[in-house]
């Protein structure tokens, strides 16, 4: 444990010094006024490392700055709230004492030093020192643990809402994310548009390639249409199999369509070959689009169902293509 003692005598300082020595206190520091305290204890210069003291032995009379008024500069200091400071006086008048312990001082020693108190406090002293310590790591560590549990349950969140092939939202997010966003436009009644898009022959493709071939193939799709989305609140999602829907909140039937025609173009650029396809001899999508001013009198489900219903409407009529379904 190391003490500090801070007394104007040098005589004083020995004698402490000898007495706690004696009892086996080695780390022993001795400075002959608050000045040199200040400078030891690191703060006249911000930059300086604060020492690790645990316990502090402050004469009160002192030329300059009294014990005092030392006590209570250094119990500013962050880096020394905990550290107790032990007064030591000759005057034992109430009013002096009660300015000692105003000032952040925990306990005193009269003089001339008795040596059984003098141990007895500061082993007091240091036993409480030693208990704060424990106390405050134990709750850094609560804290750190905490943390890691709320760190490792967000990602754990995040996890259950990422499709694991494709690292796009899954259904499951879309299904909160589509809630929020429809309630959203009904509030600032702005338009919502979907835009539900299937893979065209995708079992044709898994049956000539292989399902690992199949895999990165969705892949490739999902990584396209979600780069295919620019502004922050679109969003993308594996709705299933070979299906995915992309939101667009504040998005009128023009902008879903030119979102929609992106989507067909960009997925045409990857030339992902696919020679069992009826449409093309490369995979494409096929995109259907719906675009509405929600109300409070219209199902979300019956929106979906309305994209979903364009999509079939796109496959009926040869795939690789964009069909709407109804707008308001």
């Amino acid at each position: 444990m190391d003490i500090l003692i801070v007394d104007d005598s040098e005589d004083q300082t020995l004698v402490l010094k000898s007495i706690l020595g004696e009892k086996g206190y080695k780390s022993i520091y001795l400075v002959n006024s608050a000045e040199e305290a200040f400078d030891f204890l690191g703060l006249k210069d911000k930059k300086k490392n604060k020492p690790n003291i645990d316990l502090i032995l402050m004469d009160v009379i002192m030329p300059k700055t009294n014990g005092i008024e030392a006590c209570s500069r250094i119990k500013r200091e962050v880096s020394f709230k905990d550290t107790p400071i032990i007064m030591i006086t000759a005057n034992r008048e109430e009013t002096q004492l009660q300015a000692a312990f105003q000032a952040g001082a925990i306990d005193y020693i009269t003089k001339p030093i008795k040596v059984t108190e003098l141990l007895a406090r500061v082993r007091s002293a240091l036993r409480l020192k030693m208990e704060t310590d424990s106390r405050k790591e134990r709750e850094r560590e609560l804290t750190e643990m905490a943390e890691q549990l709320d760190t490792a349950n967000k990602k754990l969140t995040r996890m259950s809402y990422l499709d694991g092939l494709t690292a796009v939202p899954n259904r499951r997010y879309f299904e909160e994310f589509f809630a929020r966003e429809w309630k959203n436009a009904i509030r600032v009644k702005n338009p919502l548009s979907l835009l539900m898009c299937d893979i065209d022959c995708f079992k044709a493709y898994n049956d000539t390639y292989g399902h690992l071939n199949g895999d990165d193939c969705l892949k490739k799709i999902a990584r396209t249409l979600n780069s295919a989305l620019k502004r922050p609140r679109d969003f993308l999602c594996r709705y299933g199999g070979e299906e995915f829907i992309a939101v667009l909140p504040d998005t009128d039937r023009r902008g879903a369509l030119s979102v929609a025609k992106r989507f067909l173009e960009e997925t045409g650029k990857l030339k992902i070959v696919h020679k069992s396809s009826a449409v093309s001899k490369n995979v494409t999508i096929s995109v259907g689009v719906a675009t509405i001013n929600p109300d409070e009198k219209t199902k979300p489900t019956s929106f979906i169902n309305e994209a979903d219903k364009a999509l079939y409407e796109a496959k009926q009529s040869g795939r690789n293509c964009i069909k709407e379904g109804f707008t308001t």
